[in-house]
């Protein structure tokens, strides 16, 4: 059950944006799923959600072994149809009250939407939990059978198998039961703390106070008083709330510490590697390969942009500054919207037309605003509806890659929903395979029309930076994870002991061409990441690496590539990593899978070094 729906404020209206120069900012119409909370429909399936799953109890708890053996309208298969349409009801519910409340979570009403409906499917879900617990306890002989004799559970098949992987890890009914109910004051309680206190702070620069978005919007700035301005402002707030920051990440360190503990999970990350269907030495082997490659890639890269900007030695401020030949111009918002629709375009035209329903039919909301939420999703929400995703869009030309980023997501979960609500969710890890590829495919597009050197320049530069960022940097984060849950098992951690933890990943993966000086130690204060899915970010880097390999096969093939791509994408959940990656000739558990991705970002930062000589 969807019970924690992915980061917004219902309504139909096009924002004025703040800067005149972006044009016109859409807002998303979440009327496509209710027409308000207090509507009539939105009131009437949450007292259906409820009376539906209660019915549902009573007539298949305890008899799911016995239906394992029959066809029809009492077999596994109906049982499973009828969960899959509840499982699709309460993901509506709980999408609206999400998108509602990451839209402004600074309003107190739309606070309570979502603690109330948060609540109320906790409590329904109650009624439902029965069902993959017995699922599960059902003979592997007997499943079997039942797969081959009933069509209707056969169409399950990909959404039984995935579900059985979970049996070692499962408790009782009543251990599972009590899990449930007390995640709304604990994790749960915890995450909404810290997103709550995340779009209150505000960031004092030059006597004017700004929201999160906007001051690291500001470490973009070509002018390095500037962004020295917003590094300062950025800490000294951060510092002024580590109480609270360091008491949440405590609170759900030693919180999943408890349930691994209980769960029989051996290593810290194990948790994640089950969810997303992916085995432990294959992340362990993408660590490797990426630590391994610091000093051919950040260490190396920085060491030049330094120079660029006529450093000895960056600052931490300076890491994501402009090159002086970066265009300094505001991207309009149609001209980011034509830019990522040519790219698609020119892959594939279906590509495109799915990607423009996000503009048409406002599925995107793009304004930055007070209280809403920091950063960019793309949320699935169910099958019968449709995606949205939010952006924070600002003009820069990292916007315009983000924007591509989260229609990849877009796309992706369009084309999987076919798969339905059981089965249309993709591991987070081949999740981020369509979001990467979007960003390849508009910067390639944009690189291949771009003769002037010192254009190509700025543009490789970024999307090299981009490509740190994405794997360099993800892969950090899960080390300075797997630091703080370890030492998190010996006793609480101060903010002290975390910032030492933080830098000494940093220092590590950045390496010696930036200076990291007094008040980056808060840092890792306001990565949601590790908040709401602890080792979630690896997925960044295997997506990365992923895309870099998938791509080069595309550059080398003659046709049908575009085709076997749809068809990753529309496999949704129903198929491993290894199943989806075969038909490209690609392989995951293969040792120098990683080093193949990673020789792709080497090999831009040739491109930038010869540049470079040849000025």
């Amino acid at each position: 059950m969807r019970l924690s729906p992915t980061p917004n404020r219902a309504t139909a209206a096009i924002g004025a944006a703040a800067d005149p120069a972006l044009g016109e900012l859409p807002v998303w119409r979440l009327e496509d799923l209710y027409p308000s909370a207090a509507s009539d429909e939105f009131r009437g399936d949450l007292e259906k959600s409820d009376r539906e799953a209660r019915a549902f109890e009573a007539k298949w708890k305890g008899k799911l072994a016995e239906a394992a053996t029959r066809t029809g309208p009492d077999g596994i298969g109906a049982a499973i149809a009828e969960f899959e349409a509840l499982d699709d009801l309460l993901g509506r519910i709980g999408s609206y009250a999400g998108l509602t409340y990451f839209s402004d979570t600074s309003s107190p009403a739309n606070g309570k939407l979502y603690g109330d409906v948060q609540a109320k499917l906790t409590d329904v879900s109650s009624h439902l939990l029965f069902f993959s617990l017995e699922l599960n306890r059902i003979d592997d002989t007997v499943m079997d059978a039942c797969m081959a004799n009933d069509p209707a559970a056969g169409h399950y098949r990909p959404w039984i198998v995935d579900l059985r992987k979970d049996k070692p890890f499962q408790l009782d009914d009543q251990l599972e039961q009590l899990f449930l109910e007390k995640s709304m004051t604990s994790a749960a309680a915890f995450n909404r703390l810290f997103d709550e206190t995340m779009a209150a702070l505000r960031f004092t620069i030059d006597g004017e106070e700004v929201a999160l978005e906007v001051a690291l919007n500001m470490l973009q700035e070509p002018e390095g008083e500037t962004r020295r301005k917003a590094a300062m402002a950025l800490a000294d707030t951060f510092k002024a709330n580590l109480r609270t920051f360091t008491l949440i990440t405590n609170t759900l360190a030693k919180d999943k510490d408890i349930s691994d503990r209980w769960r029989g999970f051996k290593d810290i990350a194990d948790s994640r590697h089950l969810a997303n269907r992916v085995e432990r030495e294959v992340v362990d082997a993408l660590a490797a390969a990426v630590k391994d490659a610091y000093p051919r890639l950040s260490h190396r890269y920085y060491k030049m942009k330094a120079k660029w900007l006529g450093m000895d030695q960056m600052n931490f401020w300076d890491r994501n500054a402009p090159l002086p030949e970066t265009p300094k111009a505001l991207i309009s918002w149609s001209d980011a919207k034509q830019t990522v629709l040519s790219a698609y375009g020119e892959f594939a035209p279906e590509m495109a037309a799915i990607a423009r329903r996000f503009f048409d039919e406002q599925w995107i909301d793009a304004p930055v605003r007070p209280g809403k939420a920091p950063g960019a999703f793309a949320h699935p929400t169910v099958p019968s509806a449709h995606p949205y995703v939010l952006v924070n869009y600002l003009g820069k030309p990292r916007d315009v890659m983000t924007l591509a980023h989260e229609l990849g997501h877009g796309v992706h979960q369009v084309l999987a929903g076919g798969q339905g609500a059981l089965m249309c969710q993709t591991p987070l890890t081949l999740a981020e395979t369509a979001s990467v590829f979007g960003e390849m495919l508009t910067f390639r597009a944009l690189l291949d029309k771009t003769t002037d050197k010192r254009e190509r320049k700025a543009m490789l530069a970024q999307k090299v930076e981009d490509m740190i960022n994405t794997v360099v940097r993800q892969i950090a984060f899960y080390e300075f994870e797997r630091k703080v849950h370890t030492a998190r098992k010996e006793g609480e951690l101060t903010a002290d002991d975390i910032g030492k933890l933080w830098l000494s990943v940093q220092e590590e993966s950045l390496g010696p061409a930036i200076r990291i000086s007094e008040g980056y130690e808060t840092y890792w204060a306001y990565i949601p990441h590790f908040i709401h899915s602890p080792f979630y970010v690896y997925a960044y880097a295997f997506g990365d690496c992923l895309v870099n390999s998938l791509y080069a096969v595309y550059q080398k093939s003659d046709k049908g590539f575009q085709e076997k791509y749809f068809e990753l994408l529309k496999a949704g959940g129903t198929k491993h990593h290894s199943e989806l990656l075969k038909p490209f000739g690609l392989d995951a558990t293969d040792p120098s899978f990683w080093s193949k991705g990673l020789s792709m970002i080497e090999g831009l930062i040739d491109e930038l070094e010869a540049l470079d000589k040849a000025a």
